[in-house]
C-alpha cells in the first residue's frame, strides 16, 4: 500500500501522520528512565535482536514458494495394529484430510508409536486408499525399519498401482537418522553408496519422488535453535545433492529428488521467518550450482518440544498457532500432533481435531489464498534475513568439517545444540519462557483426557558412538513433579500443601498470593489460599488446622517491613518451613535470621525451587 493509497482512505485521514521519533519519544516516558533494550528488545536462541518495532521493508520480494493454493492436509498412520491405522486413514480422508504421513516405530516423529515396516503390514495399513488417485503420501522412517520404502514399493506394485502417479516422498534420512541416534551402520561414504542405490531402485520403478528428506525436526526437538535448525537440513539436503550428482545425475534432476521437512512451534513470527529462510538458503545453494532457483517441498509438522501432558486442551492452541505460521510462510504440507499424543495414542477425537484445525484455517480463514503474506512486513523480513545469516555461517562451518556426512560423527552441530538446550531448559527453569497449563497457570483439578488403551511400541536403541539429539518436551520438568504429587494423592488422599500466610489486608496481599499459589502448584504442591488474618495467633492457629508443614508468607513491601520477620519466626516455631513471596532487597539478612528459607520471585529459579520443596516436604 501507497502513502498516497493510505492517504485516500477516510479511516486514516482521521488520526495524525506519525514516526518513529513520535513513538520513540511516548515510550521514553513511559519507561521512565528504564533501559529500552532491557526492557522492550528480546534476543532469540540464536541471539538474533527482536525489536518492539519495525518500519515497512519496502521493495520487499516474495519468497518463492507454495503458490495461493491449499497446503495438503496430511493425517497421521501411526497405530501400531494396522487393521486400526487403515480404518483411521479412511476416515480421515473421508473427512478432509488430502494426504496421510505414513509413521515407522523408531523414526523421527514416531514419539513412541508407529507401523512396523513389513510389507504386510503397509498393504493393511493402506487397504483401499487409492494412491494414484491424487493421495499423498509421506513416510516417516526410522534405521528399525530402512526397508519400509522398498516394501511399500512392492506392495503397490503388487496392488497394479500407477506408480508414476502417486505422491510419494519416501522420506529417506540417513544423515538425519545418524544425528539422532548418535550411531551410523557404516560409515558415511558406504552408507551414502546404499542410500543412491535404493533410490536408483525405486526410480527404475517408475516412482518419481522425492526420496531424500532433510529433516530438522530432530533439532527441534532437541532443544536446537531455528538456525541450528536450518543449518542442519541445508548441509544435509547438499550431501544428499552431492551423492545424486556423483552417481551421474544432473543437478537439475537430482535437486528433484530432495524435500524438505520442519518443525513449526507456537512462536508464530519466528516459525513464519524460519520457513521463508530456508527457500532463500536454499535458493541460494541453487545458485551457487549454476541452477535458477525452483520452489523446494517444504513439509510441516507441528513441534513436539511444545506440547503438554498436563492441560493438553492447550496444544489445540499452540498447534492453530504454529499451523498458521507455517501456513503464511508457504509450506506445501502440514501435519498436527494430535493435542492428547504426549499423554497416549490419540483417539478419534484427537484425530478430528487435529485435521478440523487445518480446514478451519483453510476454508474458513482462506490463509492459501495470498501467496507469502508475510512479504514487506519489517519484522518478519528481518527476522528472515538474520535467520539466514545465521544459518548460512553455521552451514559454513559444517562443510569446513567435510560436509554433513562428516560433521556429524564430529559432533560439530550437536555440540552446538546441547549448549542451546541447556539455555533453554534454564529459562523454562526460571518461568522466562512460560508454558502455559504446566509451568504457568496450572490447573490441579484438571480432568483427563482419553486416549486409546494402546501400549507404546518399544525400539530398542542404537548404541550411540557419538553425539546424539535426544527429544524432549519442554514440560516434562514441571510434569514430573505433578506426577510426583498424583502419586502422593494416591496413596495417602491429599496432596502435598503450602498454607499461604497472608499478612495485611486484601489489597495488600492478592498479587502476591495470587503470584505463590500458581508458582507451588505448577509442582503440584496445592496452595490453601484464606481472605488474611486479624492477628498472629489467627494466623498461626489456620496454619495448624491446614495440616501444612510449607508457608509462604505473601504481601506487600511495606507489610513486610513490620510483619514479615515476626510472622517468620512464630511459624518457624509452630514447624513451618518458611517461604516469602518477593524479592528479599537489604532485608535479607534478617529475614533469613528470623527463619524464612527461600524467597520466590519473578526471575528465580522455579523449578529447584519445587523440588526442594517436594523433597522437604517427602522427608516428613
Amino acid at each position: 500500500m501507497t502513502q498516497d493509497t493510505e492517504q485516500n482512505l477516510p479511516l486514516a485521514a482521521e488520526f495524525p501522520a506519525t514516526d518513529e521519533a513520535a513513538w520513540r519519544k511516548l515510550v521514553d516516558a513511559a519507561l521512565k528512565g528504564s533501559d529500552f533494550d532491557k526492557r522492550l528488545v528480546s534476543r532469540t536462541y540464536d541471539g538474533l535482536r527482536v525489536d518492539p518495532l519495525y518500519p515497512r521493508a519496502h521493495g520487499a520480494a516474495l519468497v518463492a514458494g507454495r503458490t495461493a493454493a491449499p497446503w495438503q492436509v496430511m493425517a497421521r498412520v501411526d497405530h501400531p495394529g494396522s487393521a486400526e491405522a487403515n480404518k483411521q486413514a479412511l476416515i480421515d480422508l473421508e473427512n478432509g484430510a488430502t494426504g496421510l504421513g505414513l509413521v515407522f516405530a523408531g523414526s523421527v516423529g514416531a514419539y513412541g508409536y508407529g507401523l512396523d515396516g513389513s510389507q504386510e503390514t503397509i498393504a493393511r495399513a493402506l487397504d483401499g486408499i487409492y494412491l494414484d488417485a491424487g493421495i499423498a503420501l509421506e513416510l516417516d522412517l526410522g534405521p528399525q525399519h530402512k526397508d519400509a520404502g522398498t516394501n511399500l514399493a512392492a506392495s503397490l506394485k503388487a496392488r497394479g498401482v500407477a506408480l508414476d502417479k502417486t505422491q510419494i516422498r519416501f522420506g529417506y534420512d540417513p544423515l538425519g537418522a545418524m544425528a539422532r541416534n548418535g550411531a551410523a551402520p557404516l560409515p558415511w561414504p558406504q552408507l551414502g553408496k546404499m542410500f543412491a542405490d535404493m533410490v536408483a531402485g525405486l526410480r527404475a520403478q517408475g516412482f518419481t519422488g522425492p526420496f531424500a528428506a532433510a529433516d530438522g525436526r530432530s533439532v527441534h526437538a532437541a532443544g536446537g535453535s531455528e538456525a541450528q535448525e536450518l543449518a542442519f537440513v541445508i548441509a544435509n539436503a547438499v550431501e544428499y545433492l552431492r551423492l545424486s550428482s556423483d552417481a551421474g545425475m544432473a543437478l537439475d534432476e537430482a535437486r528433484k529428488l530432495i524435500f524438505f521437512r520442519l518443525a513449526a512451534d507456537a512462536d508464530e513470527f519466528l516459525t513464519i521467518a524460519k520457513f521463508r529462510a530456508l527457500r532463500k538458503l536454499w535458493a541460494r545453494i541453487e545458485q551457487a550450482s549454476g541452477l535458477t532457483p525452483q520452489p523446494a517441498f517444504v513439509s510441516a509438522e507441528t513441534a513436539w518440544r511444545m506440547m503438554t501432558a498436563r492441560d493438553p486442551y492447550v496444544n489445540m492452541l499452540r498447534a492453530t498457532i504454529a499451523v498458521t505460521a507455517a501456513g503464511v510462510a508457504g509450506a506445501d504440507a502440514v501435519s498436527v500432533l494430535p493435542f492428547t499424543l504426549a499423554i497416549g495414542l490419540p483417539d478419534a477425537f484427537a484425530r478430528r481435531v487435529a485435521r478440523n484445525l487445518q480446514l478451519i484455517l483453510l476454508e474458513e480463514s482462506n490463509l492459501y489464498r495470498v501467496a507469502d503474506p508475510a512479504a514487506g512486513s519489517g519484522g518478519i523480513e528481518a527476522l528472515t534475513s538474520e535467520l539466514a545469516q545465521a544459518a548460512w555461517t553455521l552451514f559454513q562451518e559444517i562443510e569446513a568439517a567435510g560436509g554433513a556426512g562428516g560433521a556429524i560423527p564430529q559432533g560439530l552441530l550437536q555440540k552446538k545444540i546441547a549448549a542451546t538446550r541447556a539455555t533453554r531448559q534454564a529459562a523454562i527453569a526460571k518461568r522466562k519462557d512460560a508454558l502455559t497449563g504446566a509451568s504457568d497457570y496450572p490447573n490441579l483439578g484438571e480432568a483427563p483426557v482419553k486416549v486409546l488403551d494402546v501400549a507404546r511400541v518399544s525400539v530398542p536403541p542404537l548404541p550411540a558412538t557419538f553425539e546424539a539429539l535426544p527429544a524432549m518436551r519442554l514440560a516434562e520438568p514441571f510434569e514430573a513433579l505433578r506426577d510426583k504429587s498424583d502419586a502422593i494423592l494416591a496413596k495417602t488422599g491429599v496432596r502435598p500443601k503450602v498454607f499461604l500466610a497472608n499478612l495485611g489486608k486484601l489489597s495488600e496481599f492478592t498479587a502476591r498470593a495470587t503470584y505463590a499459589k500458581n508458582f507451588y502448584e505448577a509442582g503440584g504442591i496445592e496452595a490453601e489460599t484464606n481472605d488474611g488474618f486479624k492477628d498472629q495467633a489467627a494466623l498461626l492457629a489456620a496454619f495448624k488446622a491446614s495440616g501444612a508443614k510449607l508457608a509462604c508468607l505473601c504481601s506487600s513491601d511495606k507489610v513486610y517491613e513490620s510483619q514479615a520477620a515476626d510472622a517468620a519466626m512464630a511459624l518457624t516455631a509452630a514447624g513451618a518451613e518458611v517461604h516469602l513471596a518477593g524479592r528479599p532487597g537489604d532485608h535479607e539478612a534478617a529475614w533469613r535470621q528470623a527463619g524464612v528459607k527461600t524467597f520466590i520471585y519473578m526471575g528465580c529459579d522455579v523449578l529447584s525451587t519445587l523440588q526442594a520443596a517436594h523433597d522437604r516436604l517427602g522427608a516428613q
